[in-house]
């Protein structure tokens, strides 16, 4: 036997030629992002607010302030409501596909800074505490899933805190917080990306009227 030959202990084959290679967390449990900062070029310059955590938490700061003060909420959407009726005669002037436009605009990027409105053009947020149920990403109108953490998080979305735990929470504040007991219609997809503040006017102008053709009679 040539003692000067190696023996070969891998199998045979093109794939045993090259070395194994393991993932970041396979080897001594490191991480991506360990890897990452530790490859990442030396310098005196440290980006501010480059933590996903804390960029999550802002994110989240000023819906869960909504929240926080759903009772004064509450108060002022009922005055804006009755103000907003007022104005029918206006809008029905005018006409409301054309004035859609315009506030839709404005209602857009009012509810999208204060509650992360995702314009269903059904909004229930007096009903839900001002959490937004389509917040969550399973999209349930009625009440969370099963999955809620037992920090009170999404099981989902684990930084999150469960948008009906905070709609619970956000009733227990409000006068007509019973609301949330109420059993919400499934999401009608052909509202999306029209006005809630709209649509709630004109059933209410719509309903007036009826009470009063009905006393009347």
């Amino acid at each position: 036997m040539d003692r000067t030959q190696p023996v070969s202990t891998t199998a045979k084959g093109p794939a045993s030629s090259a070395p194994e290679v393991l993932p970041p967390t396979a080897s001594g449990g490191v991480t991506q992002a360990t890897v990452v900062k530790k490859t990442a070029p030396k310098s005196d310059y440290k980006p501010a607010d480059v933590s996903p955590q804390r960029r999550v938490q802002r994110s989240y700061s000023v819906r869960l302030w909504s929240i926080r003060h759903s009772r004064a909420l509450e108060w002022f959407y009922a005055r804006f409501a009755d103000t907003f009726l007022l104005l029918h005669p206006l809008w029905k002037s005018i006409g409301y596909r054309r004035v859609e436009g315009p506030v839709k605009f404005i209602e857009k990027r009012v509810k999208g800074f204060m509650f992360d409105c995702r314009m269903c053009g059904q909004c229930v947020l007096s009903s839900t505490g001002m959490s937004c149920p389509m917040n969550c990403p399973k999209q349930l109108r009625n009440g969370p899933c099963g999955g809620v953490r037992a920090n009170g998080n999404c099981e989902v979305e684990p930084d999150m805190p469960c948008v009906w735990v905070k709609a619970w929470e956000g009733s227990r504040n409000m006068v007509k917080g019973d609301a949330i007991l109420n059993v919400q219609k499934p999401v009608d997809q052909s509202l999306r990306e029209t006005s809630a503040w709209l649509r709630v006017t004109a059933n209410a102008a719509a309903a007036r009227e009826a009470e009063k053709a009905g006393t009347s009679a």
